[in-house]
């Protein structure tokens, strides 16, 4: 969470641009990577990022401080975008594209352990759009299950369910593919 998150927020809903600025330099990162991993072309991923921080300036006086952080209402415009993405272009998925740095692996991992890496990123495309939603903010993107669950805007129990099925989906296909 960014130091004086509120101040900024605050700040932002004045119509501070410098304010709303600070908030997008912490936060394009995170949100360009989410949307990245779904969509798999840095033009697409730019384009949707550019998108989801141009409504947020657009809805911010609308915005209101929860107990979760402002992250989680940027993932919800984030894979909104990325939803209405894919409902205009209906485009497969290409994970072959995707670079190792935007999902945090080390360069120095030993070719098995990248070969199982891999293999565990293509299975994460083979699941529901809503399951690769969780699995990637949870374990790529390390959020909490009340920040995913106010993101995608379902109640925790429910993402702890679609976790839990997404992993089972994911240990399933992992054994059928060795």
């Amino acid at each position: 969470m960014l130091e004086n998150e509120k101040k900024y927020i605050t700040e932002a809903q004045k119509g501070k641009k410098g304010a709303f600025g600070s908030l997008y330099d912490h936060y394009l990162p995170q949100i360009y990577r989410f949307v990245y991993l779904k969509v798999s072309s840095k033009s697409t991923a730019e384009d949707l990022t550019h998108e989801v921080f141009l409504n947020a300036w657009k809805n911010l006086k609308g915005y209101t401080k929860t107990e979760f952080p402002f992250s989680s209402w940027l993932y919800q415009l984030a894979r909104n975008e990325v939803i209405d993405f894919y409902r205009t272009k209906k485009k497969d998925v290409s994970i072959e594209d995707i670079e190792e740095d935007l999902l945090g692996i080390q360069e120095k991992v030993d070719l098995d352990e990248k070969l199982n890496l891999e293999k565990v990123r293509k299975l994460i495309f083979k699941l529901k759009p809503e399951q690769q939603d969780v699995v990637i903010m949870r374990f790529i993107e390390d959020l909490s299950h009340e920040e995913i669950a106010t993101a995608i805007e379902k109640s925790v129990g429910a993402v702890r369910i679609i976790q839990h099925r997404a992993l089972n989906l994911l240990k399933e296909l992992y054994g059928k593919n060795n």
